[in-house]
């Protein structure tokens, strides 16, 4: 993948959200789970640089097989300020190569690995972030966006 996948998420209304429609610079971050630990830490780094990233003109977009209504649910409860989008049928996570399989106590079984795209003003990839470690992951995609 080396430009933003046509392909339609769904909001938390329910309405669709076209990847290459979206206002560019563009960062799309997978995430397992709303409102598990990790995950919910991720939204809440990202809410709170969500200001910064919208000065330096970047969208911000994050994306789990989780439904609209669950996403609903997530944003309400932690007031987050960045958007999320339902990938429920996994074309997203398929694209993007964030489909993958994990393993947990020795069990293996297929999930989303915490990932991060950033795509630059022309629709390309410019920086990808694989098996994310939460703490500072959120400031480095906006370093790193604030230079594209």
């Amino acid at each position: 993948m080396d430009t933003i996948p046509d392909l339609t998420l769904v909001d938390p209304n329910g309405a669709p959200v076209k990847l290459t429609a979206l206002p560019r610079p563009l960062v799309v971050y997978f995430y397992p789970k709303d409102d598990t630990t990790g995950c919910t830490r991720e939204a809440q780094d990202f809410s709170a640089l969500a200001g910064d990233f919208a000065k330096a003109g970047v969208t911000v977009l994050g994306v789990s097989k989780d439904s609209p209504k669950r996403h609903a649910n997530f944003i309400a409860k932690y007031d987050l300020k960045v958007p999320l989008a339902s990938d429920e049928d996994g074309a997203a996570c398929e694209a993007f190569g964030a489909w993958v399989e994990k393993s947990l106590y020795g069990r293996k079984y297929m999930g989303i690995e915490r990932a991060t795209f950033l795509f630059g003003k022309d629709g390309k990839l410019i920086q990808v972030w694989r098996k994310v470690k939460v703490p500072g992951h959120a400031a480095a995609v906006l370093e790193a966006a604030r230079e594209v």
